[in-house]
């Protein structure tokens, strides 16, 4: 802790549970790394003591924040202003206290398309198939889209996200302009030609993620088009049973280590005005 001073200013994640978050090490070497005189730490904050939470980075002057689960939309109403990209999401992991005044952001979706552009991949003018409705997935949609994808398959279970999943996939028809189409996850044979008919898929459900590490919604490997991009949100574990049956079938695959890192890289932008040291971090975070 030598490099704490009296200058140091604080930055946060808040969210339920969070001390598994990969993200205060990450940040915290990048600002070590820079020489700059910030310190990142995680507070498991809920919903219920949030707003006291927000109101406090008022109070503090603290410079910035993540939002993860399961703030992510209640946040919106307790900030000043949000960007486009938030409004569109509907939901935000980025804060920005500029004297008072808290901007929120999404960086989600921006980190998930440089991911993909640093794995070689250019989403423009390309077919995708996602499955997922929470707020990673929708902030990946519309950051799709905004980056031209041509079409988009939406796959989702029937719960309480449906109705939400059918007001993302109007907004991406109506207002980007994306041809997208919404199906039910259990509709298995049209799972397995949108697959098929894409370029990318992209699972941005929990699903595969501890405890439940041990499945997934795919049925078996024939579902897989050889020599497509099979992306997971899920970096821990870093190789999910979805991947693994992806790469058994000759597909291309990336976890959500490369989203992770640059969407905590846009957000270390936003607060510090510096560039996160990428090669560095994919070196510290073994990418």
């Amino acid at each position: 802790m030598d490099r704490i001073t009296g200058h140091t200013e604080l930055l946060t994640l808040m969210a339920y549970p969070i001390r598994h978050s990969s993200s205060p090490a990450m940040h915290n070497e990048a600002l070590s790394y820079l020489g700059l005189d910030y310190a990142y730490l995680c507070f498991e904050v809920d919903q219920d003591n949030l707003p006291q939470a927000i109101e406090s980075m008022r109070a503090l002057k603290v410079r910035g924040g993540n939002i993860s689960m399961p703030n992510k939309i209640a946040v919106m109403q307790y900030l000043d202003r949000l960007t486009p990209e938030a409004e569109l999401c509907g939901a935000v992991n980025t804060i920005i206290n500029d004297d008072g005044v808290l901007t929120g952001h999404i960086t989600d979706g921006i980190g998930y398309i440089r991911g993909l552009r640093d794995h070689g991949f250019d989403i423009k003018g390309k077919k995708m198939t996602i499955v997922g409705a929470g707020g990673a997935a929708k902030a990946i949609q519309v950051q799709a889209a905004l980056a031209g994808v041509r079409e988009m398959s939406i796959f989702n279970i029937h719960d309480k996200y449906w109705p939400r999943v059918r007001e993302t996939t109007a907004l991406l028809n109506e207002r980007l302009g994306c041809p997208t189409k919404l199906y039910g996850l259990e509709d298995l044979d049209a799972l397995k030609r949108e697959i098929w008919d894409s370029d990318l898929l992209a699972n941005a459900t929990e699903v595969g993620m501890t405890p439940q590490k041990a499945w997934t919604y795919i049925p078996d490997v024939s579902y897989f088009k050889p020599g497509m991009l099979v992306t997971d949100v899920i970096y821990a574990p870093p190789q999910t049973l979805f991947l693994k049956m992806a790469q058994e079938a000759g597909c291309e695959t990336m976890n959500g280590f490369p989203m992770m890192l640059f969407q905590g890289a846009e957000a270390f932008r936003l607060w510090t005005g510096r560039d996160m040291p990428i090669a560095h971090m994919k070196e510290f975070l073994k990418i």
